[in-house]
């Protein structure tokens, strides 16, 4: 199982490291596919670039931690906090491979398909039950429970998406070639 220490790095090294790592809530969920860093430090997009709140006081918070927020008043967001503790850097979760509890998550999502069942940070939330409750929580400890990949995936760095700002930074890391993923990738640039 991966230690609080394993966050205690670069945002920029933990968010493709976490592509293939087995992320699960009570028993709930699957391989990591998608996951975009944020660095308050230098990132407009990043909750903590303005400075510490109620809401993104977890973002602060010791690496190994969860930082849970709602977007847009509706979805419920995890991001697993990094570096050291008060540079609020993050890795948003945005996407997993459906493969434990498959069947909780088809009744908490109301939908068959698995493709959709964890594609996008509001709809993963949704199916692993992940709510404030787990906001400021220790990532090893429960509910939470992060295994490491059993084999090496092609890792794919592209611009992150959901934002306004600071769009151009390619801190999206995503599985290759995996239909689990919030957005297909864009096609490679030819020079």
């Amino acid at each position: 199982m991966l230690q609080r220490e394993f966050f205690a790095r670069s945002v920029h090294e933990v968010a493709p490291e976490l592509i293939g790592v087995t992320l699960l809530v009570n028993g709930v969920g699957g391989p990591i596919v998608e996951a975009e860093a944020y660095e308050s430090a230098v990132d407009p997009s990043a909750h903590g670039f303005r400075g510490r709140t109620p809401r993104n006081a977890s973002m602060f918070g010791p690496p190994g931690h969860a930082y849970v927020y709602r977007s847009y008043g509706i979805h419920w967001c995890l991001n697993l906090v990094c570096e050291a503790e008060g540079s609020a850097a993050a890795v948003l979760i945005r996407g997993l491979e459906p493969a434990h509890g498959v069947e909780v998550m088809q009744q908490r999502r109301g939908l068959l398909d698995p493709r959709l069942l964890c594609a996008g940070p509001g709809r993963l939330c949704q199916a692993l039950g992940v709510t404030r409750d787990g906001d400021g929580l220790a990532l090893d400890e429960p509910p939470f429970e992060l295994l490491p990949a059993d084999s090496a995936r092609a890792v794919v760095a592209a611009p992150r998406i959901g934002i306004s700002v600071a769009t151009d930074l390619p801190w999206r890391y995503c599985a290759a070639g995996s239909p689990y993923l919030s957005r297909p990738l864009p096609p490679p640039r030819h020079s």
